[in-house]
């Protein structure tokens, strides 16, 4: 099959779905299929490495803040040719399009398709249903085009409900699991003497929750008096550290951005992954690669969250936004060896559900069940572009979803 993926956000950078592309192309194309990606960025691969050759960037992005995050995204007149001429040139049985209403290549690209269209949606927010009334009759030319839904947990349904009259299937996001499970990934973790908490996430980001658990750091390290904290994302690191008490800043090492088999090595290096994030979550990938990794978790109650740790009998979970509640959650796990040891025995199994060997199959029955149905979708639209398309002013009121928490860019580091 010639299956096209189209990611809206900047292959430059980390992001929850920008991971989820690149790890379904890879899935797909170790399968036999002929995948091509598309996505914005100058670069390819934003570790710098060696991208695989069906991965195309459209070149430099925009950045556009949203939703307590940063999207970067790219539109205009050279973009949408350069869409166009990927489109002509693939040949696709199925175009997979990935968060369709954001204002960047995946509009350009339902706007312009003519195969068949499948389309994930990551999103999860709260939004004014009048905004999302105008921008579903902005673009429901657009979305009526596709012809199979894809979302990636209910909090992406719900939210892909209040302006699509659909049924999705609902397939999360995944994990390479073998790259996770800790026998593939030392050093082996600390004894209890000295426990290691671990934050993944963008530091400058206030939803990740970083300051939430900053703050209650100083209540943990009375309880455990030789407790350390790692961090790992994207942000200004030095000055995390600067703004820390004196008394826990020795606690605190940053790591910056780190590579996929960095990530692997930190969670089997961590008693407990910490998730203070505050909202706007619609999943939780970084929670399941810690369950699949054998790594404890305590999450904020977020609903996302909520459903990936099955109600708290896979992860502790705690009140957002609240450092007393996180650091009696974190001491408790941290205080109970062989509690923490069944809690995370319990999320490695059920991390198997998120293997992408598990998630994959699932996904090409989409595009069969599309492939199978009778074309009801005009073959290309008519009339002008949208004003994004041609240069027109973008606004986040204009899409729903737009650039909203790129998970997503959610919790990739």
């Amino acid at each position: 099959m010639r299956i096209g993926l189209v990611c809206p956000y900047s292959f430059d950078v980390h992001g929850g779905v920008q991971h989820h592309v690149r790890s379904l192309a890879a899935s797909l194309h170790a399968l036999g299929h002929q995948v091509a990606v598309l996505a914005p960025g100058e670069q390819p691969d934003a570790d710098g490495g060696r991208a695989p050759a069906y991965v195309t960037t459209t070149g430099r992005a925009i950045a556009m803040p949203y939703n307590g995050s940063v999207a970067r995204v790219a539109f205009g007149p050279l973009v949408a040719a350069r869409v166009r001429r990927w489109l002509a040139d693939g040949r696709f049985d199925v175009l997979h399009i990935h968060e369709p209403a954001t204002p960047s290549v995946s509009v350009l690209a339902l706007w312009a398709a003519r195969a068949p269209v499948v389309a994930t949606f990551h999103t999860s927010q709260e939004r004014s249903r009048t905004l999302e009334t105008s921008a579903a009759t902005l673009l429901r030319a657009g979305l009526a085009k596709i012809e199979g839904h894809i979302a990636v947990s209910e909090a992406a349904r719900e939210t892909m409900a209040r302006y699509l009259e659909v049924t999705p299937t609902l397939v999360p996001n995944g994990v390479h699991l073998a790259d996770l499970v800790p026998d593939r990934a030392a050093p082996a973790r600390a004894d209890d003497t000295a426990p290691t908490l671990l934050f993944l996430g963008r530091l400058d980001e206030p939803r990740k929750g970083l300051s939430v658990l900053l703050a209650a750091l100083p209540s943990i390290a009375r309880r455990h008096p030789a407790v350390r904290l790692v961090v790992a994302g994207a942000g200004n690191g030095p000055a995390v550290v600067r703004a820390l008490p004196e008394e826990v800043r020795h606690r605190v090492e940053v790591r910056g951005i780190v590579d996929e088999a960095a990530k692997a090595r930190l969670l089997a290096g961590a008693d407990v992954l910490v998730a203070p994030n505050t909202h706007g979550e619609s999943f939780g990938i970084v929670l399941v690669e810690a369950m699949a990794a054998g790594t404890a978790v305590v999450a904020s109650d977020l609903p996302a969250f909520r459903r990936v740790l099955d109600d708290g009998s896979l992860g502790r979970l705690c009140t957002p936004g609240d450092p007393g509640g996180l650091a009696r959650e974190v001491t408790r796990v941290l205080a109970d060896r062989d509690g923490r040891a069944r809690l995370a025995d319990r999320a490695a199994v059920a991390a198997a559900a998120y293997d992408w060997p598990v998630l994959t199959p699932r996904i090409l029955e989409v595009y069969r069940s599309v492939l199978r149905r009778p074309r009801a979708v005009a073959a290309g639209l008519s009339g002008p572009l949208p004003a994004l398309a041609v240069g027109g002013r973008m606004g986040a009121s204009i899409v729903p979803g737009a650039a909203a928490s790129p998970e997503h860019e959610e919790e990739r580091t």
